[in-house]
């Protein structure tokens, strides 16, 4: 069989063409074989490629949360709030004016463990829906941005929430053996 049999037709020829016009806009690598393979048009040599960006610095280590705390908080919420039951109970069967008792109830007995082992102030001074402006260099961890946020500081918008930050934190000592796991002890009647 002579090689003159075994090549591709014009159409064939046209659809490899296509196929390879965008394999090499796609693919870096395979470009350069074509171009390296002598196989694309004649072209003056290559371009020395420009030096890798430096690498972004490296976040700053995570560091890991002992969950004793937070268990802790969350026990106290329920011994004065009765926060887990109330919100791992099914309120399907309970009318509005129920829920909005317990809730109450909840929201009483929650407010008291804040004030009582939380100092907590707003981060912004304004009224919320007051015009305000961040100037360059604002501490984007305690004012988020939302909305169309495009360019650079100084920014103006509307404050929408105040925010809140936790001036100093009272949690009572655990004594070593305490388990924290335990967020309210099972009870039995005698």
């Amino acid at each position: 069989m002579s090689k003159t049999t075994n090549l591709p037709s014009f159409g064939s020829r046209i659809s490899l063409a296509i196929g390879a016009f965008f394999k090499t806009l796609g693919d870096a690598e395979f470009a350069a074989r074509v171009r390296d393979d002598g196989i694309g048009p004649a072209a003056a040599p290559a371009p020395v490629p420009a030096p890798a960006p430096a690498p972004a610095p490296a976040a700053a280590p995570l560091r890991e949360a002992t969950p004793d705390a937070a268990l802790q908080l969350l026990s106290l919420f329920q011994r004065e709030a009765r926060l887990i039951d109330f919100t791992q109970e099914n309120l399907a069967a309970y009318s509005d004016a129920d829920i909005g008792a317990a809730a109450r109830v909840v929201h009483e007995g929650c407010a008291k463990v804040l004030r009582e082992h939380f100092a907590i102030e707003a981060i912004r001074s304004e009224a919320e829906g007051s015009r305000v402006t961040l100037p360059e260099g604002f501490d984007a961890s305690a004012v988020r941005l939302t909305g169309n946020v495009v360019g650079k500081a100084p920014f103006s918008g509307t404050l929408s929430h105040r925010g809140w930050r936790a001036a100093s934190v009272r949690l009572p000592k655990l004594a070593e053996a305490h388990d924290a796991k335990v967020l309210a002890p099972a009870e039995v009647e005698l």
